[in-house]
């Protein structure tokens, strides 16, 4: 079985974590940091914004499963790419929507999302296509929805209502008994 990677940020990175855990043909999820200025960046840092890097997620799927366009349509329906440097209450470029594709394909692919995902959106879609290095987030965070983020009130907010947005536009892609 042959993976592919896909990198994406949409805010909070564990509220985007859970959307992506639960669907079949996803192999891993991981937290991390992504376009900014800074080597080995902290959560600390990055959420001060002086960094430059935003909370992102990468992805690593079966394309024979999975393909990169369905995870872009996934990513588009569960958080709103017309805001700018935010994501509900989370305010800063850190929580910035955007898509950094690995190679000219990935490009490709997502600037086709995005043209795709304008017709369900009433306002411009902000997302950015960026590239950069990715930074792993500390041990702390990784899966973090699956631990102490069941308990955690903000987490409890934002992250049942993204379930159901993928459950209502994608539930034939969710892990099976997942729906």
């Amino acid at each position: 079985m042959t993976h592919s990677t896909a990198i994406f940020a949409g805010g909070c990175f564990w509220c985007t974590e859970a959307v992506f855990r639960s669907l079949a043909g996803v192999a891993e999820v991981e937290s991390g940091y992504i376009g900014g200025h800074a080597a080995n960046p902290t959560y600390k840092a990055v959420c001060s914004g002086s960094t430059g890097h935003a909370e992102a997620i990468r992805i690593t799927f079966d394309p024979a499963v999975i393909s990169y366009a369905d995870l872009l349509d996934v990513h588009f329906a569960t958080h709103d790419p017309t805001q700018l440097n935010r994501q509900g209450n989370d305010i800063g470029t850190q929580y910035r929507t955007a898509i950094f594709p690995l190679d000219d394909a990935q490009e490709a692919e997502a600037r086709a999302a995005i043209a795709r995902a304008q017709a369900d959106w009433p306002a411009p879609i902000v997302t950015t296509i960026e590239s950069g290095e990715w930074w792993p987030a500390e041990d702390y965070h990784q899966r973090y929805w699956e631990g102490e983020g069941q308990r955690n009130g903000y987490c409890l907010a934002v992250i049942p209502p993204k379930l159901a947005k993928l459950r209502k536009k994608h539930s034939d892609k969710l892990v099976e008994g997942a729906d």
